[in-house]
């Protein structure tokens, strides 16, 4: 699972930063990848966009699996 988590972040930091990009400099750099202007899309293009959208499903499911492990512990005695 650690391979799966790490590719899943990666693809949300590459993600994040076209975002960003998006914002602040209108500019599309999974767009420019693959040979496009600004909001095109080719087979590539859609490729990542997806698993960008398949990495952040991923870690919400992660987050809630964490989260509802984390309140199934039994308190701690002192």
């Amino acid at each position: 699972m650690k391979k799966l988590d790490a590719v899943a972040a990666l693809l949300l930091i590459v993600g994040g930063l076209n975002w960003g990009l998006v914002a602040i400099a209108k500019f599309d750099l999974v767009a420019a990848i693959f040979g496009h202007d600004f909001g095109g899309t080719n087979a590539g293009s859609r490729i990542v966009y997806g698993l960008v959208g398949l990495a952040a499903v991923y870690a919400v499911a992660s987050l809630l699996a964490r989260s509802s492990a984390g309140s199934r512990r039994p308190a701690a005695s002192h």
